[in-house]
């Protein structure tokens, strides 16, 4: 399954997405974790060290390799140079299963340990100074929706996406990749404005959305939230003594979270696989095709020179029995 966590910059939403990502690692889930967002935290939030973080591959900097892989001998792509972000697969294209050994994830992930088991981080890479003036952070993360469009996943293994804050999360048809997004808000008019632009797209797409709300403290706060987001609040959490002792360096056991916090997880992983029972791969293929036309009429066929829209198989439909070509 693939899950998203969204919200505004200072939220929680990364502190949310690494707690879940523990609650899947201790119940022995098959796991790969990708850090999107321009600030690039989930490595820390999972433990890791500064220099473990920083020296964590970026996609970005892999996408040649990425590119050429997934294009296997899908006789509509004439190189992997005339692939785009949206690029869908089809007939002879290489796929990407959670729980495998490719040579994506050789390039792009470092396994983490976490009680229960390791699990795979991958991360977009940092904006830098060379990218200033010259690029766009979603020129980043057109890694990640590459490698979501030609990932077959299955109910009881995951992906989960720290997504870029705020907005600029639709800069791509990349939101409309995930089996359930949530939505992490604080209980404040900028926590919540958020929620009413991805509530918006999230309908016009049929993107199953729900809010958790973050740092509530009171049931003032809570009565605000419900009142801001209606039957979308799907849990609150408060203060974390175990979360606070994580950032200070000293984690404790998974375990010690606190129950009322660990119940607020079970909350969002019951949620997620309530949302499998949802899934249509028709409509996920179909999306994918609908994104990928939009990018090559506004700007893909100018940049790469050819008709993009050739790449499109319309025989095909990705699903969990698609099988995959050999690496």
């Amino acid at each position: 399954m693939k899950i998203a966590f969204v919200g505004k910059g200072g939220s929680g939403k990364t502190t949310l997405s690494s707690l879940f990502i523990r609650l899947l690692a201790a119940r022995r889930a098959p796991v790969v974790a990708v850090d999107a967002d321009i600030n690039q935290h989930l490595g820390a939030a999972l433990g890791l060290t500064d220099e473990e973080s920083a020296e964590l591959p970026a996609m970005g900097a892999q996408l040649p390799l990425i590119k050429d892989y997934l294009r296997g001998s899908n006789p509509r792509i004439g190189s992997a140079q005339d692939m785009i972000k949206t690029t869908p697969p089809g007939s002879g294209s290489r796929l990407l299963r959670i729980d495998e050994s490719n040579p994506v994830y050789d390039a792009c992930a470092r396994s983490v340990p976490l009680e229960g088991g390791d699990i795979r981080l991958m991360a977009t890479g940092p904006f830098t100074d060379s990218d200033l003036g010259v690029a766009c952070y979603h020129s980043k993360t057109g890694a990640v929706e590459l490698c979501l469009n030609h990932l077959v996943d299955g109910r009881d293994e995951f992906v989960v996406v720290d997504m870029t804050a705020g907005s600029d999360s639709f800069a791509s048809g990349m939101f409309t990749r995930f089996d359930m997004t949530f939505l992490v808000a604080e209980p404040t008019r900028k926590g919540v404005s958020v929620y009413r632009q991805y509530k918006e797209y999230a309908r016009d797409f049929g993107v199953p959305l729900r809010v958790v709300g973050n740092k509530v403290q009171s049931p003032d706060d809570l009565d605000f939230l419900r009142e801001e987001v209606g039957d979308d609040l799907l849990v609150t959490v408060g203060h974390s003594d175990w979360v606070r002792a994580m950032e200070k360096g000293r984690p404790k056991p998974f375990g010690e979270l606190e129950e009322v916090n660990r119940n607020a997880l079970d909350t969002l992983h019951s949620t997620a696989d309530g949302a499998y029972e949802q899934r249509d791969w028709e409509r996920y293929t179909r999306q994918m095709v609908h994104f990928h036309l939009r990018n090559a009429e506004s700007w893909g066929n100018e940049r790469t020179g050819i008709d993009l829209a050739a790449q499109v198989d319309p025989g095909f439909v990705l699903s969990e029995r698609t099988a995959p070509q050999p690496a």
